[in-house]
This record gives C-alpha cells, sequence and structure tokens, in this order.
C-alpha cells in the first residue's frame, strides 16, 4: 500500500489555490507546517502571520499560494477526503461480498487515523484531528453555495457517494442511503471529537469505537 500511494498525485481542485502548493519546496512545507500549527492553536487562532514566522518566511510568501486561510483549509480537507477516497478504492476492491465490502468502507471512513509514511509532509494523524475539529467551517459559511458551484465539496460529495453506492448493493430498497451515508461520515468525526472531549454523552471510549458504532448500525439497518 505504501508504494502505491508513493505513486499517486492527490488532486485538489484548482480554484482553491493561487499557486499549487505540491509544485514547490516551500509550498510543501506551507502545507506540512499549516497543518501541525492550526491543530496547535486551531483554525481561529491560526494566521498567515503566526505560519510565517514558524516556517520563517515572510507573510506574504503564502498569500502567493493561497487567498485566505479558509482556503487553505478547503485545501487540507478537499486534500484529506482525496487522500480517503484511495484508501476506500483500494480496501473494496477484490472484494466480493457486497456486505463485507461495505464494512470495510465503513472502516476506512470511521477508523482512527495513523500517519501515512509515503506522505512525508503530510501528517494524516494530525490532519484528521483538524478535520474532526474544524471540518464542518469549510461550508458553514455565507459562500457555501457558490463554493458548492465552484466543485470545492466535489471530493467530499464523491466519497459519500461511494458509501451511497455500496448501501444500495446490500439493500436496493432501503429508501435513505444518502442520509445513512452522510450521517456515517459526519456522525463519525462527532464521535471522534465526543470521546476526546464530551465522554458523558457517547459509548465511543478506548474499548468501543466510533467504527464499532457505525458497522453495527448498518448491520441493524440493513440486514433483512
Amino acid at each position: 500500500m505504501k508504494d502505491i500511494f508513493s505513486t499517486i498525485k492527490i488532486q485538489v481542485n484548482e480554484k482553491i489555490y493561487v499557486k499549487d502548493p505540491e509544485t514547490s519546496a516551500l509550498g510543501r512545507k506551507i502545507i506540512q507546517e499549516s497543518i501541525l500549527l492550526m491543530e496547535e492553536i486551531g483554525f481561529d487562532n491560526f494566521t498567515f502571520k503566526k505560519l510565517g514566522t514558524k516556517i520563517n518566511s515572510n507573510e506574504s510568501s503564502i498569500y502567493r499560494y493561497f487567498e485566505n486561510k479558509h482556503k487553505l483549509l478547503l485545501y487540507l480537507s478537499s486534500w484529506y477526503w482525496s487522500w480517503i477516497e484511495y484508501k476506500l478504492f483500494f480496501a473494496t476492491t477484490n472484494v466480493d461480498d457486497s456486505f463485507e465490502k461495505l464494512k470495510k468502507a465503513i472502516t476506512v471512513v470511521t477508523e482512527k487515523i495513523v500517519d501515512d509514511k509515503a506522505t512525508a509532509h503530510i501528517n494524516e494523524a494530525v490532519l484528521n484531528k483538524i478535520i474532526i475539529s474544524e471540518y464542518t467551517k469549510t461550508f458553514h459559511t455565507k459562500e457555501v453555495d457558490e463554493e458548492n458551484k465552484e466543485g470545492y465539496f466535489l471530493i467530499y460529495k464523491r466519497v459519500i457517494n461511494r458509501i451511497v453506492k455500496l448501501i444500495t448493493e446490500v439493500n436496493p430498497e432501503y429508501p435513505f442511503a444518502k442520509s445513512l451515508a452522510s450521517t456515517i461520515i459526519e456522525g463519525s468525526l462527532h464521535q471522534h471529537f465526543l470521546r476526546d472531549h464530551l465522554k458523558t454523552i457517547t459509548n465511543c471510549d478506548e474499548h468501543v469505537s466510533p467504527t464499532d458504532f457505525y458497522i453495527n448500525l448498518i448491520i441493524t439497518v440493513l440486514k433483512k
């Protein structure tokens, strides 16, 4: 798997950035350190000035890659969901049983993420923490409809629709496949958050994972 991922270039909507950060050492440094800084201080406290200090570069150099920190967060989230999409593809390829395929897919989108060493400048485990805490800020904005038209959330929607397709394969008569798929993906992020911060309102803990919960849910809901 590591060798496969090392040969893949993750695609992000080119409208999100001014200059592709993957094309230069500085761009990759911006991505690497922005992930670490954003996880450390939070998106609201994150600024390009603080990032510039961290990477020993002028704030203006960051603006040559991204218009603002919202676009940077969109880039990070798009990269993350594209990476998840690749993981989904490899996890479900050559799995014949439809229910086993769905369980493998749900595991990919709900499990605890570990760093993928094939992507040296991106720590997926840390990026996952940002997605858990900050992802809704990418679309809970007044510009969401326009950004949706621009295709900023296309990769995220593709991931959900992959799950929709697998749900339909398991039970074609189930009428709420889209709602179930989006609930699994959004809900798993929320359950990870609750497990880490608001432990008394979730059953997920060191023994029960969000993956356990959502696999139990699909067994209950979809099995005839």
